[in-house]
C-alpha cells in the first residue's frame, strides 16, 4: 500500500496558491470580512507560514485584488472583427460574468476599503479604466481620438462600473438587459456628442454604416424610433 506524500511548494507556487485561495474567499465576502486565518485554512498551511510568504494582512490583500484588477482588465479585451455593437454586447457579457464570480472582491477592487489602502486601490482601478479606454478606442480605429470620443469612452467605462456596483445591491434588473443597455448607452452618448461635434458625427455616421439591422445598435434605434410620435416636435429656433 502506498501513502500520499504531500509535494512542498516553491516560494512563488505558494504565493500563487495564497493569492488564489484569498480571490476566492472574497468572490463570497468582502477582503475585509476574511481573516488570515481562514485563507491558511483553506489553503491547508499554518497562519505563521501565511507570513513568511507575505509579510502582513495588508500585502496579501493587496496581491490578491491587483490580480483581480488584471483579470479585469482582460474582460475587455476582444478581437477587432465584426461591428462594434457586437463586440461591446460581448465586452459587457465578459465583464458581468467577472462581476457575477467576484462580487465582493468587485466592490472592494472599486470601492476601497480598510483591507486596502485607498490609494493603493485607486491606483489599481485606474490601471483597469486606462486598459479599458485604450481597448475601446482601438476598435474604433482612429489614430488621434479627439476629445470628445475620449470623453465619451472615459464616461462609458465609469458607467460600466457604477452601474455593476448598482446591480450587485439586489441585483433587481435582469443582468442580459443591463449588458444591452450599457451597449445601447454607448451609443446614445456617442449620438449626443455627434450633435455637437462635426468630427464625432462622421465617426457616429461610420460606425453606424456597418452596423447589421439586427445588431444592438439597430435594436436601439427602432426602440426610439418607436418613442418618435409621443416626442413632441421642438421648434427649430430653439436649437442651437
Amino acid at each position: 500500500m502506498t501513502t500520499g506524500v504531500r509535494r512542498r511548494m516553491g516560494v512563488e507556487e505558494r504565493r500563487e496558491q495564497l493569492i488564489g485561495v484569498a480571490l476566492e474567499l472574497f468572490s463570497h465576502r468582502a477582503p475585509d470580512e476574511v481573516s488570515i486565518d481562514e485563507i491558511a485554512s483553506a489553503a491547508g498551511i499554518s497562519r505563521p507560514l501565511v507570513y513568511h510568504y507575505f509579510p502582513g494582512k495588508q500585502s496579501l490583500y493587496e496581491a490578491a485584488l491587483r490580480r483581480a484588477a488584471d483579470e479585469l482588465a482582460t474582460r475587455f479585451l476582444e478581437p477587432r472583427e465584426g461591428p462594434l455593437g457586437a463586440r461591446l454586447l460581448r465586452v459587457m457579457g465578459r465583464f458581468f460574468d467577472f462581476v457575477e464570480e467576484h462580487g465582493p472582491g468587485f466592490a472592494a477592487l472599486m470601492r476601497g476599503g480598510p483591507a486596502v489602502g485607498s490609494s493603493t486601490a485607486n491606483a489599481m482601478i485606474d490601471g483597469v479604466r486606462q486598459a479599458a479606454c485604450e481597448e475601446i478606442l482601438a476598435h474604433l480605429d482612429i489614430g488621434e481620438p479627439p476629445a470628445r470620443l475620449e470623453l465619451v469612452v472615459r464616461s462609458w467605462v465609469s458607467l460600466a462600473e457604477s452601474t455593476a456596483l448598482l446591480w450587485l445591491d439586489g441585483r433587481r434588473v435582469p443582468r442580459t438587459e443591463l449588458e444591452l443597455q450599457l451597449v445601447h448607452d454607448f451609443a446614445a452618448l456617442a449620438a449626443v456628442s455627434a450633435a455637437y461635434d462635426e468630427e464625432m458625427a462622421g465617426i457616429v455616421l461610420r460606425v453606424l454604416a456597418q452596423e447589421p439591422v439586427d445588431g444592438p445598435f439597430g435594436e436601439l434605434l427602432a426602440r426610439l424610433s418607436a418613442l418618435a410620435p409621443a416626442v413632441p416636435a421642438v421648434p427649430a429656433q430653439r436649437l442651437p
